[in-house]
């Protein structure tokens, strides 16, 4: 488990663009930061972040352990939380800053398809979800100007529920190096799970853990400052074997690399 973070501050300022964001279940708690830096780095490029606070679970935890009618109410639920703002269009997207809530907040449209009552509203949020990286192409405009990146390199993991599940990649890494990150990729087995894969480094450790370590081998070789992913269950899982060397969500590092109005 990691340490006890602050969340800073939450942006006070309305803006006329504005996006949901989920704030999933274990974020808020282990690393509180993610979603306020979200926030901060969205309000700096004029893009107000909304949370529905009914929303909670995205449904992957009970979905993949096959309590599928658990996780299919708890996609129920997300869907009643956020549709009197996806009804009146008063959002323009369903942000994810954890790629494994992503990929799932994506298939609700599939795994409701046959509800009568929520298979339409199910496509419709599936169809404004975007994972966070997708909004990098504005964002990097709007903020190249305040934007001063750290020296050293970030070694950044992209998660399997990024390019695999998701199909997204290379937008992380390609939009911070725009604005003036060091960021790589490790040649070897970039495309290989870091052993985290939502609960299996909790139930299966003689298994996750060499995944992660052999992982960790490759990361390390980039001799990072930092090691930067775009999953929950990643960056904790990474952080629990790296030592000194912190891991971080990619937008946690944009948030401190920002020159505050």
């Amino acid at each position: 488990m990691p340490a006890k973070q602050e969340a800073g501050a939450w942006p006070t300022a309305t803006h006329g663009r504005k996006v949901l964001m989920l704030a999933g279940c274990v974020q808020p708690s282990m690393m509180p930061n993610i979603n306020s830096a979200t926030a901060r780095v969205l309000d700096a490029a004029g893009i107000q972040t909304v949370i529905a606070p009914e929303a909670g679970c995205c449904g992957a935890v009970k979905f993949h352990l096959n309590d599928q009618d658990g996780g299919k109410a708890q996609m129920r639920a997300n869907i009643d939380a956020w549709w009197p703002l996806v009804e009146r269009s008063e959002v323009e997207a369903i942000v994810m800053n954890a790629s494994g809530c992503g990929v799932t907040v994506r298939e609700y449209g599939h795994i409701l398809q046959h509800d009568a009552a929520y298979a339409l509203k199910a496509a419709r949020i599936s169809e404004l979800t975007r994972d966070l990286s997708e909004l990098l192409p504005d964002l990097v405009p709007a903020l190249k100007a305040r934007v001063k990146a750290p020296e050293g390199v970030v070694a950044y993991h992209p998660p399997c529920t990024l390019q695999h599940g998701q199909k997204l990649r290379g937008g992380v890494e390609t939009h911070l190096r725009a604005l003036g990150f060091d960021v790589r990729v490790a040649m070897n087995e970039s495309h290989l799970c870091c052993g985290s894969a939502g609960t299996y480094s909790v139930l299966q450790p003689e298994l996750a853990y060499p995944l992660r370590d052999r992982k960790l081998g490759h990361l390390k070789q980039l001799q990072p400052a930092t090691i930067a992913s775009a999953n929950i269950g990643c960056i904790t899982h990474l952080q629990s074997g790296s030592g000194d060397t912190p891991v971080r969500h990619w937008v946690e590092l944009l948030d401190a690399a920002l020159h505050k109005a």
